[in-house]
């Protein structure tokens, strides 16, 4: 069950950061992004230096920051979904999910790995859809914390474990898993190609890695202002260094060895908009705490908690940071330019023989 309360929220703000640190390190991540002075390379040059990663460290802090306020208002599933007229927000996630376990042909004694798997909702309910055994991949310390929490009280703690490590560095042999997907999660990885070759490497082969990836859509204008400004909102709201294009996602994935056997942008033909439950011009009871009146409370409620002293200094300044994202992700989902929901089922070769016969491009 995911936290409820505004105490729970208070409880959880900065997750393993010390409170007296919560501002602090809002200013230091704001900082490393480029509409806020940092510039995009130096932030990739940054995560990719694994010994001193400065960018990497922001990255995780953010994590920390947002993790409570993200379960408060979304669930325990960290994504967006596809969505039917006449469809609640969380049944539409819960399909999402299905609908991906489904295309992987999860079964009971397949051996899974969720690559960035958040505080575990999605890995959660593709255990109890599949009866699969899944590890979740994440570098988070908090979100792994909570995450065993949320997996003792489903009573999944036998099935379902998390490993806390980099997906640039994934600490498993090669050939490893039967499925691998990844949910809104390799977005995060600062070398698309690098994060899909530990993919394909730790994959068994003839099996399958499925993924809904963010991408600015063939829409984007990278010279046009205001598409610019949307990229960096969302890039900032979410810990981002860049947004890939649908298509150099799919480069990434050929190169990295996979066959790609079928993808498509959700979004084009979801009759009700992804970004639906960001709109401020809509009411819902069954997602409130997304919609404008929600948000407004729940600003007043962290102001109210962080004057009383019972959430850290900088907890406001965390919500309008992700205030700032809901903005960027509402209006790339109105213009057409950004899409949480571009889905690939790729597979990995049965020998490494047939990747050589072909070029291995």
């Amino acid at each position: 069950m995911s936290k409820a309360g505004a105490l729970d929220l208070a409880a959880g703000i900065g997750g393993m950061i010390d409170r007296s640190q919560v501002l602090s390190a809002v200013d230091k991540y704001e900082k490393y992004h480029a509409c806020c002075g940092g510039e995009e390379e130096e932030r990739k040059t940054n995560y990719s230096d694994m010994t001193i990663s400065t960018i990497q460290l922001q990255a995780n802090k953010y994590y920390d920051l947002v993790t409570s306020f993200y379960e408060y208002g979304w669930g325990e599933s960290f994504h967006f979904a596809r969505r039917w007229k006449g469809e609640s927000l969380q049944e539409s996630i819960k399909r999402h999910e299905h609908f991906l376990a489904s295309q992987l042909a999860l079964k009971p004694g397949y051996e899974v790995l969720d690559v960035g798997c958040g505080i575990g909702g999605p890995l959660r309910e593709i255990a109890r859809f599949s009866f699969a055994s899944i590890t979740g991949l994440n570098n988070n310390e908090y979100q792994i914390a909570r995450g065993e929490e949320l997996n003792r009280t489903a009573g999944l703690d036998e099935t379902c474990k998390f490993v806390k490590a980099d997906f640039m560095h994934m600490p498993f042999s090669d050939d490893t898993f039967d499925a691998v997907y990844a949910i809104e999660a390799t977005c995060h990885a600062p070398d698309i190609y690098g994060c899909y070759k530990e993919i394909y490497r730790v994959l068994k082969p003839g099996q399958y890695f499925a993924a809904y990836e963010w991408c600015m859509t063939g829409s984007f204008d990278p010279h046009n202002k205001e598409h610019q400004d949307i990229k960096a909102e969302i890039e900032i709201g979410n810990g981002l260094t860049d947004i890939q294009l649908t298509g150099q996602c799919i480069e990434a994935l050929k190169q990295a060895g996979f066959e790609v056997i079928w993808e498509k942008d959700l979004a084009d033909e979801s009759p009700v908009p992804w970004y639906q439950a960001l709109d401020s011009n809509r009411f819902s009871l069954s997602s409130f705490r997304v919609t404008p009146l929600g948000r407004f409370i729940t600003r007043i409620m962290v102001k109210v908690l962080e004057c009383t002293g019972l959430a850290p200094e900088g907890s406001l300044r965390v919500l309008k940071l992700l205030e700032r994202a809901a903005e960027g992700l509402f209006k790339g989902g109105r213009t057409g330019i950004f899409t949480p929901i571009y889905f690939f089922l790729v597979q990995k070769p049965q020998s490494k023989s047939s990747v050589m016969s072909r070029g291995s491009c």
